[in-house]
């Protein structure tokens, strides 16, 4: 009868406190618990941002290649697992990360998710390189798996236009999400010659380049990444406008100066041509606009929230 009463007692305060198996993620989740949650993140990226202005664009792909992998759970912190995915070679921003949990534990304890930290931190890097400030539904918890085989999937820069399509299409992502999270998330940020030799050197398996490459920038992505040469060496994604936010990116891509070739593919289909082409003939504002609501989207993917996951003490290792 004991037992029984406690189970009750468990089931009305779940009912009263709103603690369920799933919840929805809302806007000032935190309000009341740590109501300084977003200004102490978006404080430890203005610091970063301020000292090397490319963490922006580290913290954006962060919660791109985090969400991708068993949702928006934090898992890409993780140490070992998920990191070691070619597709996340390059992954930066961690220190960020780790530096506003120390933080938010230090002011509100186990409380701030380290997924939620991820969504907040690029909204702020977005915000802070000229783009778009939008509210971010927060109430995620972290993940406890991170494994390498589950990020083998992730969109590649040698994708084909229709396997980028699918990819984005499992997440629950339109064509319109590939256009503007993948051309447009690249509007800021560097990639490495790591990612350049098939484009540049065995495009269709025959030595040749890509034909969509400008014939006036093809020498100079030649120059800067040479077959054989350093691979680390980094390029701008967006030329001539690398650290702002901005629509350049699609003028680029139509004129055939984009840098990788996952870029220039979207190009290369009807629908997201269509899609692309509307951006270049609108005003930036709109493109800003629909970027954050895609944003916030892919911020949806695959939530842990209510009774799943956990709220982890440090980032990169499990409680």
């Amino acid at each position: 009868m004991k037992a029984l009463v406690f189970i009750l007692l468990i089931i009305y305060s779940f009912s009263v406190f709103g603690v369920s198996e799933e919840q929805e993620l809302q806007t000032g989740f935190y309000s009341q618990t740590c109501p300084f949650a977003e200004s102490i993140v978006l404080n430890a990226v203005q610091e970063a941002v301020s000292v090397d202005r490319q963490v922006a664009a580290r913290l954006l792909r962060l919660v791109f290649h985090d969400c991708f992998v068993q949702g928006c759970d934090g898992s890409i912190l993780l140490e070992g697992g998920e990191r070691r995915a070619k597709g996340n070679l390059g992954l930066g921003g961690f220190e960020v990360i780790q530096n506003a949990k120390q933080q938010l534990e230090g002011a509100c304890p186990g409380v701030v998710s380290c997924a939620d930290i991820v969504a907040l931190a690029a909204r702020d890097a977005i915000a802070l390189t000229g783009g778009p400030f939008y509210e971010v539904p927060t109430g995620r918890r972290d993940g406890r798996i991170s494994n390498v085989s589950l990020a083998e999937n992730l969109p590649d820069v040698d994708d084909s236009i229709h396997l980028l399509k699918f990819k984005f299409k499992e997440k629950g992502l339109s064509e319109e999400d590939l256009v503007l999270l993948s051309a447009g998330g690249h509007t800021i940020g560097t990639t490495a010659c790591f990612f350049m030799p098939k484009r540049l050197y065995n495009y269709s398996g025959n030595g040749d380049s890509d034909p969509a490459i400008n014939p006036q920038f093809l020498p100079h992505l030649m120059a800067q990444c040479p077959l054989n040469g350093d691979v680390n060496v980094r390029l701008p994604l967006d030329w001539s406008s690398e650290s702002t936010f901005d629509d350049h990116i699609f003028h680029n891509i139509r004129n055939g100066f984009a840098v990788v070739a996952s870029d220039a593919q979207l190009y290369d289909d009807d629908t997201t041509r269509q899609i692309l082409d509307s951006y270049v003939a609108v005003s930036t504002s709109s493109f800003k606009a629909d970027f954050a609501e895609a944003m916030v989207k892919l911020g949806n993917i695959g939530v842990k929230t209510g009774l799943k996951g956990e709220i982890r003490r440090v980032c990169n290792v499990v409680n």
